[in-house]
């Protein structure tokens, strides 16, 4: 199986990314002992041409990033509006959103979240509710677009307090485990 790792965390200096770092290269490890494997770090820069020719060699995309302000980094959304481009990844098609051209691929979404997961599952919650897929429909939609199947997203909440770096890492593998058949 061919994968692509996305590593979309946008540096601060009070964030400087060794979670979603740690996370990616956990992600990495995981599949290149039995599959081939491809990766881009965005902030270390990328070709457009190669991004697409990644995208069009991969069976399945990972994707690491943060959740910044209800939503991916600005230098993640900029990529996307890059590399996503009409002719290679959708056409147009009869009906609204059905022309993608990634119809054999599938995609994970890896968060990491400020938020407690209390925040998005109580009722008196900040998102009151909503789900972290709710809350990401937009970058959902837009791979629904390009025909992506969409498989779990993996979610490391209340990342500022609480972590366990060795839990974190057995409930990832135990995601990309229970994934297996869906691949």
């Amino acid at each position: 199986m061919n994968i692509l790792i996305i590593n979309a965390h946008k540096f601060y200096s009070y964030s400087k990314g060794e979670l979603n770092k740690f996370l990616f290269n956990s992600i990495k490890s995981y599949y290149e002992l039995a599959n081939d494997v491809k990766t881009t770090i965005i902030e270390q820069g990328y070709d457009v041409k190669k991004e697409i020719e990644k995208y069009k060699w991969a069976d399945v995309i990972f994707f690491q990033s943060p959740v910044n302000w209800y939503n991916i980094p600005y230098s993640f959304k900029q990529y996307i509006d890059e590399v996503y481009v009409g002719g290679d990844f959708y056409a147009k098609a009869e009906k609204y959103g059905r022309g993608g051209k990634f119809t054999d691929k599938k995609y994970m979404l890896s968060l990491t979240s400020a938020a407690s997961i209390k925040e998005y599952t109580s009722t008196d919650g900040f998102f009151n509710i909503r789900s972290i897929d709710d809350i990401f429909i937009g970058f959902h939609k837009t791979h629904e677009y390009c025909g992506m199947k969409k498989l779990d997203t993996f979610v490391v909440y209340d990342v500022f307090h609480n972590i366990e770096i060795e839990k974190v890492k057995m409930d990832l593998i135990n995601h990309l485990t229970s994934l297996r058949d869906m691949l």
